[in-house]
């Protein structure tokens, strides 16, 4: 089958088991007959060979011309071309066996010839704001912001209570019964020790009372301020306060049923790789690269990493004394050395995080032009923080997950805590909303719309950032925190974290279970 440019060329390489150097790939898609210089290279490449090479190419060519058909191509090393290449080799790769709930250790594995029908694959974003930046930090963007959130928050609340705006309910009589939708501005506790929950719509505020022997009450626990809710009670007799009967939040239905692929393949889901640190895992990463190349991820076709590419410059105090690379370009540099290990032929999707250099005000764009270029090894998808990435019709929406920490301090233990990451992810699913909490920890951007608002209920929620491996469901709805690739440094002994690192979740997408590899 005549080949397609230079994806269709990476595609049989890589399906033979090697990595290639794009000025190689480019030498053979300018071939006259691609398909029979590729014939004799793949006759003619030595047997230890793992990376196919500009001079591997040249050789072929040089066959293929001998024998009449197409001459020699120029290279891009004699252009002066720049390009890196598409990817480098491995040493002898190394796999985990799979669990299905627990971590679990990697063994020896042989390469195997990966075999992938491109044209099986769907991939498509949705929600990157990367390029439609329009907040100015005026006044104006703020209130826009936040009018936004609560109308497309308020939707999904006004069918279950018969809501009445903030100026209306003041005007009605002691005793009525009443409902409003609105955002949570004030949430304090009284003498008595009931809870005055204060909402707010875009004609004003008003009082709602908690009392504290409803059954109800522990869902104050969970309440933080700027989120959308719903109200229902009865006015008090002088019309200044509502007894609460009844709240509601956004929420995703109990009755969701995810969606699936229609054929076996799977996902690879990590995040917080941190180059540059001194403690970044780089012998993990290798055996995590060498294990894509091996018979149990034969599967594995997409690498979604959510944020912290790397280390960074400057992101808590004293950093400098744990960086192993100073320069932040060199940083992305060295991490796209590490990317060009995994195979080729998987479809990788980046979002950035709090270490990244981009904006830490939410939602992040996508990283610029000049970092795009060093990390452009396999062509990622660079999307902004967070977006929904739709893979062979699951949905996943990746956020990095600054929020998680501002949930983590907010709420009790036991429902949000560093050791069980998904459970304070549970709330951001509840809420409806990536970090709705302003002001705090979370440094939020004003746009024209709230970019944060989880919209369409997603499949799949993929997060980082806390550096801790936790997954499980909410509603159907697959929660997955992520891990980290970096050992704990100084900064987090200070702080107390003890981090999972250098773990892979890989997902079926047809089933969306969870298989977690281990490779520190």
């Amino acid at each position: 089958m005549p080949l397609e440019g230079h994806a269709r060329i990476v595609s049989e390489l890589t399906s033979r088991g090697y990595n290639a150097e794009r000025e190689a790939v480019t030498q053979l898609a300018a071939a006259d007959d691609p398909d029979a210089a590729l014939e004799h290279l793949l006759d003619e490449i030595p047997d230890d060979a793992l990376v196919v090479r500009s001079e591997h190419v040249e050789a072929a060519l040089n066959a293929v011309s001998s024998s009449g058909s197409s001459p020699p191509t120029e290279s891009a090393a004699d252009r002066g071309d720049p390009t890196p290449s598409v990817s480098t080799g491995t040493d002898a790769p190394v796999s985990g066996d799979s669990a299905t709930h627990a971590p679990v250790e990697t063994e020896g594995s042989e390469p195997i010839e990966r075999t992938v029908d491109a044209d099986l694959r769907s991939l498509e974003i949705e929600g990157d704001m990367t390029g439609q930046s329009t907040g100015t930090g005026e006044y104006e963007d703020f209130v826009s912001v936040f009018r936004d959130r609560l109308e497309r928050l308020g939707s999904k609340l006004r069918g279950r209570v018969n809501h009445r705006p903030a100026s209306a309910i003041q005007d009605m009589p002691g005793g009525s019964e009443v409902a409003m939708v609105g955002l949570v501005n004030d949430i304090r506790s009284t003498a008595s020790g009931h809870w005055l929950i204060e909402l707010e719509d875009a004609t004003g505020t008003f009082p709602w009372l908690v009392m504290k022997d409803r059954d109800y009450v522990d869902l104050v626990d969970e309440l933080l301020c700027d989120e959308a809710l719903a109200m229902e009670g009865t006015l008090a007799d002088d019309s200044g306060i509502a007894f609460v009967d009844s709240m509601y939040f956004p929420d995703v239905p109990r009755t969701y049923e995810p969606s699936t692929a229609d054929r076996h393949v799977q996902a690879a889901l990590i995040s917080d790789v941190h180059v540059g640190s001194e403690e970044f895992m780089e012998d993990a990463w290798n055996r995590f690269a060498d294990w894509l190349h091996t018979e149990q991820a034969r599967n594995v076709e997409y690498l979604l990493l959510a944020g912290d590419m790397v280390e960074g410059v400057g992101v808590y105090p004293d950093q400098d004394e744990e960086l192993d690379i100073i320069d932040i370009y060199e940083q992305y540099e060295a991490f796209s050395e590490h990317l060009k290990k995994v195979p080729g032929d998987l479809e990788i999707v980046m979002i950035p995080g709090n270490h990244d250099a981009v904006r830490l005000a939410e939602p992040q764009p996508g990283f610029d032009e000049e970092l795009r270029e060093i990390m452009s090894a396999h062509d990622p998808e660079i999307v902004s923080n967070p977006s929904t990435v739709t893979v062979e019709g699951v949905s996943v929406l990746m956020y990095h997950g600054v929020s998680l920490d501002e949930v983590i301090a907010e709420l009790p233990e036991e429902k949000a805590s560093y050791d069980d990451p998904h459970k304070a992810m549970y709330q951001l699913l509840k809420k409806r909303h990536v970090a709705p909490q302003f002001g705090g920890h979370t440094r939020l951007a004003p746009e024209e719309k709230d970019y944060l608002v989880i919209d369409e209920v997603p499949d799949i929620f993929h997060t980082g950032h806390v550096h801790k491996l936790g997954f499980g469901k909410y509603h159907n709805v697959l929660a997955i925190n992520s891990g980290c690739w970096q050992a704990q440094t100084d900064f987090q002994k200070s702080v107390n974290i003890d981090p999972d690192a250098g773990y892979a979740p890989i997902v079926d997408l047809d089933t969306l279970d969870v298989t977690v590899q281990k490779f520190s």
